[in-house]
This record gives C-alpha cells, structure tokens and sequence, in this order.
C-alpha cells in the first residue's frame, strides 16, 4: 500500500526515491541538499531569536562590536509587527523548506514542475523579505543582530540555488503545453 501511494505522489516507488535522494549526484539533487543544509543553518539562528522574542531566554550574546544588539533588534516594534514574533514565522519558513526540497526525485522538474516552482517563489519572496529586514537594521533599529544577518544570507542562499531548478521546471511546463497545442491542432 505505501508503495503505491509513493508511486502515486512521486512517481516512484519508494526504494527509487531513497535511492534518487540518497545516491545521487546530479545538480538539482546537489543544491536541494544545499537548501536543505541552510535551512537548518537558518533554523538555528531563527531559533535562538524565537526564544528570545517569546521570553524563554533574556538575552542573546553578540560579537564584542558596538554595533550589534541582538536583543534591541529582536525586541523592536518592527520584530512584532504581524502580530506575532518574526523569528517564529522565519523558524517556521526555513522548516518548510526541508520536505519541499526533500519531495520528489532526480527529475521532479519534469515529472512535478509545480514543485520546484512554487519553491522558487516562496524562497524569492522570503528573500526579498529578509533583505527588508536586513535594511531596516542599520536604518531603522541602528543595531545589528549576527543571527538575522545569519537568517538573511541562509534565505538568500535558498532563493539562488532553487531558482535553476525552478527554470527547469517552467522550461519543461512550456514544453508540454506546445506538445498538447501541437497535438489538439493535428487533430
């Protein structure tokens, strides 16, 4: 039963997956493993500001620089302004990103092109996000926390190694639809 259910959703039976995902070497597979390791990367320092910004912890240590206060960044208005604390929901967005990028073999681009892209974009808009953060640092705050500026680069690094992928994807959705316009117009 659970193989036919994997087969379904991916394609594969599930030892083809785990082979694909755990063997192989190709590029997309090589920067799925990447994102995977920054978003554990980024989960750490998101970590460490989730417990600060819901009162588990008091203070966060910084590098022995004027400019860094992790604390005074993590605990301004800015930091609670969706109503909940941004180190949560960029907790919760760099965990997202481990099973969209584990999800699916060697060739999901082809066989699953939604995938690849709706990781592209989720990961562009995070990063677009985070560089807003980022800006609003210096600007606004006038401090620096080392685990937000950890959190931005790990969200930029995301976004850039699922955008070929993604490419691969639309490519192959291109593809497809001219092959089906070329077949209804045979017809």
């Amino acid at each position: 039963m659970s193989d036919e259910l994997t087969k379904k959703i991916t394609g594969k039976k599930a030892q083809e997956l785990r082979e694909e995902l755990q063997e192989n070497k190709s590029k997309n597979l090589r920067r799925r493993r990447a994102i995977i390791g920054l978003s554990l990367i980024g989960m750490g320092a998101m970590t460490a500001v989730s417990l600060l910004q819901t009162g588990i912890i008091k203070h966060l240590p910084d590098p022995p620089i004027d400019s860094f206060d992790s604390d005074k960044v993590n605990s301004s208005d800015t930091a609670y302004a969706l109503g909940v604390p941004d180190g949560t929901l960029s907790l919760a967005s760099f965990a997202a990103n481990i099973p969209v990028a584990a999800f699916g073999g060697e060739n999901r681009a082809a066989e699953r092109p939604l995938v690849p892209i709706c990781a592209a974009f989720k990961s562009s808009v995070e990063a677009v996000v985070a560089g807003w953060y980022f800006y609003q640092m210096p600007t606004k705050e006038k401090a620096w926390c080392g685990y937000c500026i950890i959190g931005a680069l790990a969200n930029i690094g995301v976004a850039a190694l699922s955008l070929p992928e993604a490419k691969e994807a639309y490519q192959a959705l291109t593809e497809s639809k001219k092959r089906r316009q070329t077949s209804k117009e045979a017809r």
